[in-house]
């Protein structure tokens, strides 16, 4: 009994953004767990490439994968029929796929700041809205957000993306405690800097990463498997009591005082 809380056999997975960095982290964590894996991402190249490298890993998984945009309704709907045609409901939905482009709150063009909320934000309460009678089949089933510790603080993300992130944040608050009596437990996790294709540009600046460095109290920057460690714990029967909750995944960030 206490093995089976520690376990994802049976149940399965959709996954946003999740051909590379943070995603293809926690679909591995999934699927070490024991989860089937429906993966979504924007790139088919790089969709096709993951999986063909966790097929070899998982061989005894199922893994199915569909190349949409997460940002355009059109495919928010067309990945949940995809979802309907290959499995008769799923247990876990991830809200991992997200983008940014960092500017000066007054240089940011109308399509750029909505584009950063398409994204980030409104993918994540649409594909939950719509994935909620796939998920309310299921007696207990669960929702993970992956936001930011920009969603909490300032920090040089420009102000449309921390925004988008601070609504994911209460949006996890409003569906726990909306979607509670469904059986669907809905939690986030917030990240700081996490060693990502996305992220190794502005890490490359020595003098950036040693005031990056010296505002994180563990002084390294997370990997990738960090973050997907927390996710999976929050997917687990272990968690069934923890609804509503925002995980920093930090290395200490916003702990930090002086």
């Amino acid at each position: 009994m206490a093995t089976n809380r520690w376990r994802l056999d049976g149940q399965t997975a959709l996954i946003t953004g999740a051909s590379a960095g943070i995603g293809l982290a926690i679909v591995r964590e999934l699927l070490a767990f024991g989860a089937d894996v429906l993966l979504v991402a924007r790139d088919p190249a790089a969709l096709e490439t993951a999986c063909d490298e966790l097929a070899d890993e998982f061989p005894d998984r199922d893994i199915l994968s569909l190349a949409a945009n997460v940002a355009d309704d059109e495919d928010r709907r067309a990945i949940l029929d995809w979802v309907e045609d290959h499995s008769e409901a799923i247990n876990i939905l991830i809200n991992n796929a997200g983008g940014n482009v960092t500017k000066a709150a007054v240089d940011y063009t109308e399509d750029e700041w909505r584009g950063i909320f398409e994204t980030n934000l409104f993918s994540a309460f649409e594909l939950s809205r719509y994935a909620h009678p796939l998920l309310t089949r299921h007696a207990v089933s669960s929702i993970v957000n992956v936001g930011s510790v920009s969603g909490m603080v300032a920090v040089r993300s420009g102000a449309p993306y921390g925004m988008a992130k601070a609504a994911m944040h209460q949006l996890t608050r409003n569906l726990a405690a909306e979607w509670a009596e469904d059986g669907v437990r809905v939690n986030a996790v917030a990240p700081w800097y996490i060693r990502t294709r996305r992220t190794s540009g502005p890490l490359s600046d020595p003098d950036y990463y040693e005031e990056v460095i010296d505002r994180t109290p563990m002084r390294r920057i997370g990997e990738p498997e960090e973050v997907a460690a927390a996710v999976g714990f929050l997917c687990l029967p272990a968690a069934s009591y923890i609804t509503g909750e925002c995980i920093a995944v930090d290395g200490g960030f916003l702990r930090y005082g002086f």
